[in-house]
């Protein structure tokens, strides 16, 4: 996928939840280009992190599937369709817990206060 692509992911997303977004990149180069950072700076209501470069103890995502493995570690599960069906049952309930969220990015140290893009 190129920036043009994510981009019109994005664009999509925010024309769905009709509210800003805040984005947490990897530095897939991509994300990094000059082109996206164009591309972001054209979106008032985008907002971009750039971690640093190995860095999972700030990337809240890691929690997340930490939480959902760990919902699923003693189930047998005999057909891949079955076992993506569990995981997308473990993430749509995680949406509807601010608290645990919310825990998941408190867990990084980081803050939401006042973000910039970079």
């Amino acid at each position: 996928m190129g920036e043009r692509d994510f981009i019109a992911l994005i664009d999509g997303t925010h024309q769905l939840v009709q509210a800003p977004i805040v984005l947490v990149w990897d530095r897939l180069n991509t994300h990094v280009s000059h082109a996206m950072r164009e591309l972001i700076a054209e979106r008032g209501w985008l907002t971009a992190f750039l971690p640093p470069a190995y860095s999972p103890d700030l990337n809240p995502v890691e929690s997340v599937w930490v939480h959902v493995k760990r919902s699923l570690a003693d189930l047998a599960v005999v057909a891949l369709d079955r076992l993506e069906t569990l995981v997308r049952n473990r993430l749509k309930r995680l949406q509807y817990r601010p608290d645990t969220l919310d825990g998941f990015i408190a867990g990084t140290g980081l803050t939401l206060a006042d973000p910039t893009s970079p």
